[in-house]
């Protein structure tokens, strides 16, 4: 170890590490949570009650045909899942959280003005169309230009708030039990805030109009980012270290700049970096064999290092740890990848229940009519109310019967059979509904409703719900334990990635479905969803197979003691 490597003080951890960072201030504890959870609050309820309604709006306002509104839908809703990622990386490598979540709600709530002008200024929608009518003015290229730089805005704020508000709120705490509490809270507080868009949005545009429920979503907004300004006296913000996704694109740079360095034959030569070690830990662990190509960019070669024993060329060189980072992520990105096909079927399910509930009877009593774009609601309740329930009861329960709690894989499977069984009944519903349809000779055209109850699709939105609740707390714990401690804090953002991919992937398949068959046509009373519905049940089938056989073939890289405590938090 050279001189100026052993002069370079080790990695600063845990209280004293934060404490250092900050000053010495005692910012941060659960005094913050008000603050971050109303700014979460805020523009969740914002947020989801423009999405959750949104295919209605561009039908019913803008004349915009239900599968094409479907399409621009799964696109809108690919850019905010997507959005994230980027939100995360700048927040990590620049500015910090704090100013991204700050700007990103400027942002969204200069979209969400934009939005509730759309819906009140007349000028800015084409002339109404008239129900049954087959001949509508469809909206201009400044009424639609208006409207996507609005969603493009509010795609903005959802990007730089959704995964740096997790990362913020941790932030404020030394111990783990206390993050795995505001973990806890904070997914309870997103579905709060989604279920309360989905209903109480969609029930103020739909029956009082979508000015005032626009303007309700921007007045959430407005407060949520005022909320957050408040407490920032009391937060504790750390330092900005930099991307790790930058120290893994140096690897794989470095890699192949020395593709034809050999490996020395006895182990040495590797860099290590600036780290102490005892002396019971020499030597230094060497990388693993796995993907021992990438071993290289942590070899030690002419050039690499100065006369003071500094990396010469930082792109040349990097540490053994930053190898077997990357290392970790290329073991973890097959059984990630069999979650795109669960998250796919879910973004095509979410839009055609719209369609499905708008042609369908959603009367609750003679004066009270659900509203389409409300359905939503019950797939977030059957997630939300199983959570507490789950960690308290059904895992405790199973560690007793199997000595341990169920393991990640063990929940995200579960998942995959609840939403194969979800597709299967929502294609059952919807069956029965053509049946409805033929057997009363109803007329096909926009507007017209089939006399059959809209709340047969409760049950499957039920059984996509539920398998939410094991599927995606399933991941996020899987992606967090078994992803390097560097990277943690991006980890939650693989789960973003998957559902931005399953929207913008539910889009080519819904336009491959409509150039290859006539199953999706602009009024779905002449088509065949039901067909839609059972292709992605048998897609499921293969994509579970897919998952036992990734599954089966991964091995946990964390002890099962780490997984056991941290996967029961979530």
């Amino acid at each position: 170890m050279s001189s100026s490597e052993s002069q370079q003080p080790p990695p600063l951890t845990d209280e004293k590490s934060l404490e250092e960072l900050e000053g010495g201030r005692k910012n941060g504890g659960w005094l913050t949570f008000p603050f971050i959870a109303g700014n979460m609050m805020g523009l969740g309820l914002a947020w989801n009650g423009v999405n959750s309604n949104l295919i209605v709006y561009l039908i019913q306002q803008l004349n915009v045909k239900s599968i094409d509104a479907t399409q621009i839908a799964n696109i809108v809703n690919g850019c905010t899942n997507l959005a994230p990622i980027a939100g995360a990386i700048i927040a990590d490598s620049y500015f910090g959280c704090f100013s991204v979540i700050s700007i990103a709600t400027a942002v969204s709530m200069l979209g969400m003005l934009l939005l509730t002008l759309s819906a009140t200024v007349r000028s800015l929608r084409p002339p109404s169309c008239r129900s049954g009518s087959n001949t509508c003015q469809s909206a201009s290229i400044t009424q639609f230009a208006v409207l996507y730089a609005a969603l493009a805005l509010l795609a903005i704020g959802v990007g730089g708030t959704r995964f740096n508000s997790a990362t913020i709120g941790a932030n404020q705490f030394h111990k783990a039990k206390d993050r795995n509490n505001y973990f806890n809270w904070f997914f309870f507080t997103m579905y709060i805030a989604f279920i309360a868009g989905s209903t109480l949005i969609v029930y103020v545009d739909d029956n009082v109009g979508w000015g005032w429920g626009y303007g309700v979503c921007l007045a959430a907004n407005a407060i949520s980012m005022a909320l957050f300004l408040i407490g920032r006296r009391y937060y504790r913000q750390v330092k900005v270290e930099g991307s790790p996704f930058t120290k893994l694109l140096c690897v794989v740079l470095a890699a192949v700049r020395k593709r034809k360095v050999a490996a020395p034959s006895g182990g040495e030569g590797y860099y290590h970096g600036g780290r102490q070690l005892a002396k019971s830990q020499y030597p230094h662990p060497q990388p693993t064999s796995s993907f021992s190509f990438f071993n290289r960019a942590a070899l030690k070669v002419e050039g690499d290092m100065d006369e003071t024993g500094s990396i010469a060329k930082p792109w040349r060189l990097c540490t053994v740890e930053q190898v077997e980072d990357l290392k970790a992520l290329m073991r973890i990105i097959p059984v990630w990848s069999t979650s795109i096909l669960l998250s796919t079927p879910i973004a095509i399910q979410s839009n055609l229940t719209v369609l499905q509930a708008l042609s369908m009877d959603r009367h609750l009593s003679p004066h009270l009519k659900v509203p389409a774009g409300s359905f939503i609601t019950f797939a977030l309740l059957a997630a939300a109310i199983p959570l507490p329930i789950l960690d308290r009861f059904l895992y405790p329960s199973w560690q007793k019967l199997a000595g341990h709690y169920p393991t990640p894989l063990q929940r995200v499977g579960l998942g995959h059979v609840l939403n194969i069984i979800g597709m299967m009944g929502f294609a059952v519903v919807e069956s029965r509904r053509l049946d409805v349809v033929h057997s009363h000779h109803l007329e096909v055209g926009p507007g017209s409703v089939t006399p059959m109850s809209a709340f047969w699709l409760v049950p499957p939105l039920i059984l996509v719900g539920v398998g939410e609740a094991f599927h995606f707390p399933g991941q996020v714990a899987m992606y967090y334990q078994e992803f390097p401690a560097a990277l943690r804090s991006t980890a939650s953002a693989m789960v973003a990635l998957l559902i931005g991919i399953g929207f913008y992937l539910s889009t080519a398949i819904t336009d491959l479905v409509r150039r290859l068959t006539t199953w999706l046509p602009n009024e779905i009373n002449s088509g065949r969803l039901d067909n839609v519905y059972w292709t992605l049940a048998i897609l499921g089938v293969f994509n579970y197979g897919y998952f036992l056989l990734c599954s089966k073939l991964y091995r946990y890289q964390n002890a099962p003691n780490e997984d056991i405590e941290l996967s029961s938090s979530i």
